[in-house]
C-alpha cells in the first residue's frame, strides 16, 4: 500500500504528458497546414485537393489494417462512418473558409473550439464547467487575439462564418468520439480508416457534381514538385497522423483537455509564418503567445 501511494503521484504526470505530447504535435502540424493549404489550394480546387488528400492515404490504411477492419462490427462501422461525415464537413468548411478569409480571422475563430467543447461537454453532462477551466480557456483566447492582432482584422464575411462552422464541427467531432459507445473499444486505426472512407465519399460525390471546380485529376496534373510536397505534408501529417492521435488521445483524457491542447494551433501557425513565411511578431504578438502557453498549461491541470 505504501509503495503504491508513493509511486502513483510520480507516474501520473508522466502518463499525462505521454498522452498530451502527441496531441500537442498535432496542433503543431495543423498550425503549419495553413501555409501548406494556401500554397496548393484555390477557390476552384478545394474539393479536388480534399479528394487527393484523403484518397492517397486511404488504400495504404486499408492494406495495413485489413485484418482489423474485418473485425469491426456493423455498429462500429456505422459509428465510424458517422464520424467520417462530420470529418468531411470539418474539412469542407475549414478549407473553403481559409480560402475566403484572412489567416488572422481564421486563427482567431477556429480557436473558439476551446470554448465550445467544454461548454458543450458540460451541457451534455448537465454540469457546470469548472471556473478554473473557463478562466484558462479565456486566457488562451485572449492570447490568440493578441497573437493575431498584428495583421489586423477585416469585417466578418462568408469565410469567417465558414470557419465558425468548422469550429463548431470540430467540437461535435471530439464529443462524438468520446460518446459513441460503439467505437469506444474498437481498433483506432480501423476506425480512422472508416472515417477517411466516409470523408472521401463525401468529397468524391461533390467532385462529381457540375460546377464544383476542377476535377482531382486536372488538379493533380497541374501540380509541380512544391505542390506535391505540400499535399504529402497535408496527407501524412495533418490528416493521417493528426486524426489517429486525436482518436487515441480522447480515450485516455477528456474532450476538453484534447480541445485545449489543439487550441494552441494558432500559436504554431504564427511560428510557421515567422519561420517559413517571413512574418514578424510585435510586442502584442509575443504577449499573446505567452498567454496561449500559460492558458494551455493552466487548463491542462484544471481539466485533469
Amino acid at each position: 500500500m505504501s509503495t503504491l501511494a508513493v509511486t502513483a503521484p510520480a507516474h501520473a504526470p508522466r502518463r499525462a504528458w505521454l498522452a498530451d505530447l502527441p496531441v500537442l504535435l498535432v496542433a503543431v502540424v495543423w498550425g503549419a497546414s495553413y501555409l501548406a493549404a494556401k500554397g496548393i489550394t484555390t477557390t476552384h480546387t478545394v474539393i479536388a485537393v480534399l479528394v487527393l488528400r484523403f484518397a492517397l492515404v486511404l488504400p495504404v490504411l486499408v492494406v495495413v489494417g485489413r485484418r482489423r477492419l474485418r473485425a469491426l462490427t456493423p455498429a462500429q462501422v456505422r459509428g465510424a462512418g458517422a464520424l467520417g461525415l462530420v470529418l468531411g464537413g470539418i474539412f469542407l468548411l475549414e478549407t473553403y473558409g481559409v480560402v475566403h478569409t484572412s489567416a488572422t480571422n481564421a486563427g482567431l475563430i477556429i480557436s473558439l473550439t476551446m470554448i465550445f467543447t467544454p461548454l458543450a461537454e458540460s451541457a451534455v453532462r448537465r454540469t457546470a464547467p469548472r471556473p478554473a477551466f473557463l478562466g484558462a480557456a479565456a486566457l488562451s483566447v485572449a492570447g490568440v487575439v493578441l497573437l493575431t492582432q498584428g495583421a489586423g482584422f477585416t469585417a466578418p464575411g462568408a469565410g469567417d462564418l465558414l470557419i465558425l462552422g468548422a469550429a463548431l464541427a470540430r467540437t461535435l467531432h471530439v464529443l462524438l468520439m468520446a460518446r459513441i459507445k460503439a467505437v469506444q473499444d474498437a481498433d483506432a486505426l480501423s476506425l480512422t480508416t472508416v472515417q477517411f472512407g466516409g470523408a472521401v465519399l463525401v468529397f468524391a460525390l461533390l467532385a462529381a457534381l457540375p460546377g464544383t471546380g476542377a476535377t482531382p485529376w486536372r488538379a493533380a496534373a497541374d501540380f509541380g514538385p512544391a505542390e506535391w510536397a505540400g499535399l504529402a505534408f497535408l496527407t501524412l501529417f495533418c490528416t493521417l497522423f493528426a486524426f489517429f492521435v486525436q482518436m487515441w488521445a480522447v480515450r485516455r483524457t477528456s474532450p476538453s483537455r484534447v480541445s485545449l491542447l489543439l487550441g494552441t494551433e494558432p500559436l504554431w501557425a504564427a511560428a510557421a509564418a515567422i519561420a517559413i513565411g517571413g512574418e514578424r511578431l510585435g510586442a502584442l504578438g509575443l504577449a499573446g503567445a505567452a498567454f496561449v502557453l500559460v492558458g494551455t498549461a493552466w487548463g491542462r491541470r484544471a481539466a485533469a
